[in-house]
């Protein structure tokens, strides 16, 4: 069951309404539903289609409690019959029985639970929702000891594959319209749908329009039962005989927390975990799906060092430590040594790289950037992105996922966040949708993503986004819109950005257009709008802050200022750090190739 998080702003006084619940006073923020109020003081009221991250319908009828309202003379006036506490809202003076305290909730409740199980099936034994199913729970605590139906039950063909990764049971959907929901309202893709009407009412998808989303893995977690379950966990565990396991998603930059089950040593599902600052209850596909690399039997298991023969053989890891150091040093000590990262390297692999560069091997040769880069970014990285440099503010500089849902607009440039960054698209859907977000895409085109977000496109040609970053500067002055329909979204981006409450995110293409970065920082300094760069792989801004580039050293620190060599020295108990900028990945390869490495 999915309760909310007590870490809410704190209301002012005149804003609170006082209310009891089972007898017990507790006060909440206007506009709280009565649910939300009862988890505040420990009460759990059964419930099917509520969560708290979607907007309640009150399709189940499972949260039904005892309602009452103060009258004009001051006495509590029942309602007439139960309400349903995921869309009943609090008033002052309410008094709410839950079935804990009420026989009218309790009744209404278990009957709910009885109509439910009519065409519900008898797969516990064999649903992989067994064991974590809330309809198995509320039967046991809320539900009839026997059934009154002794009909034939409703059956389909089951299981249907509506993906390659998600199969469909309808006989056991309870139409709670979690997932409908979901798809429309958080994930902008219309991809299921409830279909038909009365008793034929069921899950469906449409012809012309397959089951295809990038979230669409979050249905089968938060459906309430087992009508949404994933082919790869099928008949795999149960969840109690897995282990769990708090983790980090490593395919891209977003950062969020996951859930990892195993069993026996080997992991069988990942699930989104619960982080409000970050990915909330979400996550992507690949994110749930893409971690069997982790264990694939075509791994190397064991060091391998080139004899003589010129072949590899397997050895020790002290043979093969000894093998590198001697390989490292003769390389040092004759053509110098380059340091290629990755981006997808933890941040401590990444700060022992750069320790070990700088200290070992006397080079500030080394970069985490395996992809299209520029010198113009290193200095952009270092001027606007480190966050623990001398120059950061308190917060570091950061942008945060709560400062881009409060954001006003949002422009982006060289970065689809759909495809880069999930979570920060499936940010801005709630900003458009909450708060009316405007968003602005400097790009060729209208992506799909952009689409969903209502954003309005600022067209340019690959290549030309300075041009347009100017014009947007420029833009801001202009009296009234000229030229074409581009000219127009310029002009209309311009004063939404210098309207305050702005941000501008970039993404790592821009690197690969000259100026693009600094039009960028640019236009966030004479607008006023923060700036974020947001990469791709999950290691980047970890290998950023670790030095891992070469004109910086830990902590944002010029390699050719002296003060900061010395400082990193002291931390790192050396003195004589190299001095010069060293080479970045591309000028690394080339070298490498030429067979010209020192220099």
């Amino acid at each position: 069951m999915t309760v909310t998080s007590s870490s809410t702003i704190p209301a002012t006084p005149t804003d609170l309404v006082n209310l009891t619940i089972d007898g017990v006073d507790v006060s909440v923020p206007k506009g709280t539903l009565v649910i939300r109020a009862a988890e505040r003081i420990g009460i759990q009221i059964p419930r099917f289609c509520d969560h708290p991250l979607l907007e309640p319908v009150g399709a189940c009828r499972q949260c039904m409690v005892e309602v009452a309202t103060p009258a004009p003379d001051g006495s509590l006036r029942p309602m007439p019959k139960p309400m349903a506490s995921c869309t009943t809202t609090v008033s002052e003076g309410m008094a709410v029985k839950s079935q804990h305290t009420s026989p009218v909730a309790d009744k209404a409740q278990s009957g709910l639970i009885e109509l439910l199980l009519i065409n519900h099936p008898l797969d516990c034994p064999v649903c992989d929702k067994g064991g974590e199913c809330p309809l198995q729970n509320q039967a046991m605590s809320t539900g009839r000891p026997t059934s009154r139906f002794e009909d034939i039950k409703r059956t389909y063909p089951k299981p249907v594959n509506i993906s390659s990764q998600v199969l469909l049971d309808r006989e056991r959907c309870v139409l709670c319209a979690r997932c409908t929901r979901f798809s429309d309202q958080i994930a902008g893709d219309p991809f299921i749908a409830l279909v038909e009407r009365g008793a034929l009412q069921q899950i469906g998808i449409f012809q012309d329009k397959p089951f295809e989303s990038y979230f669409s893995g979050n249905t089968i977690q938060i459906c309430p039962v087992g009508a949404l379950t994933g082919a790869a966990y099928r008949f795999r565990s149960r969840p109690f005989d897995l282990v769990s396991t708090p983790s980090v998603c490593e395919h891209c930059a977003s950062g969020c927390a996951m859930r990892t089950d195993h069993r026996r040593g080997s992991v069988l599902r990942r699930m989104a975990a619960n982080d409000p600052a970050v990915n909330e209850e979400w996550n992507c596909d690949k994110g749930r799906w893409a971690f069997t690399y982790a264990t694939g039997t075509d791994r190397i298991t064991d060091p391998l060092v080139r004899g003589d023969d010129g072949a590899l053989h397997v050895a020790s890891w002290p043979e093969a430590l000894d093998a590198a150091a001697r390989g490292l040093t003769a390389a040092r000590d004759a053509k110098g040594v380059g340091v290629l990262v990755g981006g997808r390297v933890s941040g401590e692999d990444a700060y022992a790289y750069s320790k070990f560069a700088r200290i070992t091997l006397q080079t500030n040769d080394i970069d985490f950037r395996a992809r299209p880069h520029s010198v113009e970014e290193a200095e952009f990285l270092a001027s606007n992105v480190v966050a623990t440099g001398p120059s950061a503010d308190a917060n570091g500089g950061s942008v945060t996922y709560a400062d881009l849902e409060a954001a006003t607009t949002v422009l982006l440039v060289g970065f689809e966040p759909e495809d880069e960054s999930p979570m920060v698209f499936l940010r801005l859907r709630k900003a458009v949708r909450k708060h009316r977000t405007a968003v602005f895409a400097v790009a060729p085109l209208a992506s799909n993503g952009l689409k969903k977000l209502d954003g309005t496109v600022i067209t340019a040609a690959p290549g030309t986004e300075a041009e347009v970053l100017q014009a947007l500067i420029e833009g801001a002055k202009l009296a009234k819109p000229a030229g074409g329909p581009t000219m127009v979204a310029v002009a209309a981006a311009s004063a939404a950005l210098a309207n305050g409450g702005a941000m501008i995110l970039v993404g790592e293409r821009l690197a690969t257009v000259p100026g693009g970065l600094s039009g960028a920082a640019a236009l966030a300094s004479s607008t006023g709008a923060r700036l974020a760069w947001i990469p791709r792989r999950a290691g980047e801004r970890g290998a950023l802050e670790s030095g891992a580039l070469p004109n910086l050293l830990p902590g944002g620190r010029p390699v050719t200022e002296s003060r900061a060599r010395a400082e990193v020295g002291a931390a790192w108990d050396v003195v004589g750090l190299p001095d010069k900028v060293g080479r970045d990945t591309s000028a690394i390869i080339a070298a490498a190739s030429s067979g010209r490495r020192g220099g």
